[in-house]
């Protein structure tokens, strides 16, 4: 009970601070896009992604950036299905277009870092915006990211959301805007948390300062590991919580599709730092501590703990969507709480289980 009590107080005053700092911080603050069109390259990573490849490379052609500044480059990984061929013909009359077929490996690199690391080879700018293939990407994205990248950052971080027409989906996207509304708090402290592999911005001279993905240790999340990288080099970082870099990206179709996710997700914050790790475990456990104190105390003190636990959770959601343009109605924040519940606590079983994580067809 002694534990529960001092928990639940962690807990809360953890929250209060984050909502604190989420009121305090003026995300929308005017940016002004440089005057300067600079030539950049697109890194897209492609994997099995022949129903996806093309939605995101048709959102690369909308972008309000000269065409003419866009070098786009696009890996494909082995793929299993059409995808090779189906870019092909999307690129056949557009030559700032190039598809690599990735065959080596270069150095240390597995699996999407190796694409990477091979794109990043044949990249001819000084600043690699990377990208998934499942990417649909907002309109002011290269301007946005841009603005941000002032001398000294070395890796600049959008954001992303989910979006389909059922409830799974609708869920994950205000799950993926809530993390990222959290780490986007602590960044504005400039204390340093992680990045988004699918939304980034990182200079040509960051990047080779590591050495490229080739020379740094593998890891599942390769993105993590090129920050912290960059970070150690003496680099500085900036995470962007704005609809002009909010990209969308598909939602896991099935619940062991976002077990596998998340699992890897968890695998990637071992490497963050521990005031971060404090943070996610506290969060992550609410359930685990919550369930057993519901059934030793009076419903009352146990649904008082679970409401204000949703409250605060609430508006900071609300308040985190609304800066992006969004919304949540009440009943699906209500909903969220119940799948939250069940995915955080499959999760922790999931977590411990020896199954390995499966990304991209292979096992990691």
């Amino acid at each position: 009970m002694i534990f529960s009590v001092v928990f639940f107080a962690v807990y809360f005053s953890i929250f209060a601070v984050l909502l604190l700092l989420l009121f305090r911080e003026n995300w929308q603050k005017r940016v002004h896009f440089p005057t300067e069109k600079v030539k950049v390259s697109i890194l897209i990573a492609a994997r099995n992604e022949a129903h996806n490849i093309e939605r995101c490379l048709n959102s690369i052609l909308k972008l309000d950036y000269p065409q003419e500044c866009l070098e786009v480059l696009i890996g494909d990984d082995a793929s299993t299905d059409n995808t090779f061929e189906v870019i092909s013909r999307f690129i056949s009359d557009r030559p700032s277009f190039k598809l690599i077929s990735i065959k080596d490996r270069l150095g240390c690199a597995k699996g999407k870092g190796n694409v990477l690391a091979h794109l990043a080879h044949q990249a001819t700018f000084d600043y690699f915006f990377i990208t998934d293939a499942d990417m649909e990407l907002p309109a002011d994205w290269i301007e946005a990211m841009l603005a941000r990248a002032s001398p000294g950052i070395g890796i600049v971080t959008g954001i992303t959301t989910v979006e389909g027409h059922h409830f799974f989906a609708r869920m994950q996207g205000i799950d993926w805007l809530n993390a990222l509304g959290m780490i986007q708090v602590v960044s504005d402290l400039n204390l340093p948390v992680t990045t988004m592999g699918n939304n980034m911005l990182v200079t040509r001279e960051a990047y080779e300062s590591t050495g490229g993905y080739e020379k740094i240790p593998f890891s599942i999340t390769e993105d993590v590991q090129l920050f912290q990288e960059v970070l150690k080099n003496g680099y500085g970082f900036k995470n962007v919580y704005s609809h002009q870099v909010l990209a969308v990206t598909m939602p896991a179709q099935r619940l062991p599709d976002l077990m596998h996710q998340r699992k890897r997700w968890m695998k990637g914050s071992m490497h963050l730092p521990l005031y971060m790790k404090i943070v996610l475990i506290v969060y992550a456990s609410f359930y685990a501590v919550m369930i057993p104190f519901f059934f030793r105390v009076p419903f009352f003190y146990a649904f008082s703990v679970l409401f204000l636990k949703w409250l605060f959770q609430s508006i900071f959601i609300q308040v985190c969507l609304k800066r992006v343009k969004r919304s949540a109605s009440l009943t699906e924040l209500v909903l969220f709480e119940v799948y939250q519940f069940f995915t955080s606590v499959l999760l922790i079983i999931f977590f411990f289980l020896p199954v390995k994580v499966i990304w991209k067809g292979r096992k990691y």
